[in-house]
């Protein structure tokens, strides 16, 4: 197994958690909690650094609540500051491990099988043909 040297490094740069907060404020920046974040953005970002550096950073509390479509579910709903660690975190790991996946392997990647520039019919071309 291929061992990687200073992930936690790069997963608190300045410059990966400033994107990550980028990404997680898409679509957000209307809805309460990812407009107080953009708000002062910069400074929290350094703050959010800072703690993940330092060992400080703790995860909040989640959010709870219920949907109904398409089915009844219980959704848990991680705070936005966590939400950019998430993002920080995804952003180092997933180009190290993407490649081992099996492009069929999830839901995602299956629909990405059939859209225009994400490795179309990858399917067909490498013997898999339905479920």
């Amino acid at each position: 197994m291929k061992q990687h040297k200073g992930l936690w490094d790069k997963v608190v740069a300045i410059e990966n958690v400033a994107e990550a907060a980028r990404e997680t404020m898409r679509g957000k920046r209307g809805k309460s909690a990812g407009a107080r974040f953009f708000c002062d953005w910069e400074r929290e970002v350094v703050r959010l650094e800072r703690e993940l550096r330092e060992g400080s950073y703790r995860p909040g509390p989640y959010h709870y609540f219920r949907i109904t479509d398409p089915k009844g579910r219980t959704v848990a709903a991680a705070p936005f500051r966590d939400r950019v660690v998430h993002h920080a975190l995804v952003r180092v790991i997933e180009p190290l491990f993407e490649p081992r996946f099996m492009r069929t392997a999830t839901p995602v990647a299956k629909a990405r099988e059939h859209m225009p520039g994400c490795g179309g019919h990858w399917s067909s071309r490498n013997g898999f043909h339905g479920r």
